[in-house]
């Protein structure tokens, strides 16, 4: 994948393609055992796991920009801080992130993310 360009190059290559809800190129970023752990809402594992919650959350935007604002990278972990933003049908909603990456051989093999879930909700179409 990208691990000659180094752990950070996998998980930019990644945020890239999830934010264009490129599904194809996205998950093969993610290991087999995969640990996603969204914190305020879910744990799943591998690459089915976190289309199926990424997915759905996507579903009702037109587009997706997962800025990273600072990282810390100490060998196959990379912390981000994001602000991910959403364009929704009439408005553009906005959320603070920090996430925790780790990456083995080019592929995620854990991955946690922090928000806070009423940032997000009071913005959030519903179901």
């Amino acid at each position: 994948m990208t691990e000659s360009a180094g752990p950070m190059a996998t998980i930019e290559a990644f945020l890239k393609a999830a934010g264009e809800k490129d599904w194809e190129t996205a998950l093969p970023f993610i290991s087999d055992d995969c640990e996603y752990v969204n914190i305020p809402m879910s744990r799943v594992k591998g690459p089915a796991g976190v289309r199926a919650v990424l997915e759905p959350f996507f579903a009702p935007t037109i587009e997706n920009d997962l800025k990273v604002v600072q990282t810390i990278i100490q060998g196959d972990w990379v912390f981000t801080e994001r602000l991910d933003r959403h364009r929704l049908p009439d408005k553009w909603v906005e959320l603070p992130v920090a996430g925790m990456f780790q990456v083995r051989d080019g592929k995620i093999t854990a991955w946690r993310e922090y928000f806070d879930l009423a940032t997000i909700m009071k913005e959030w179409p519903s179901a």
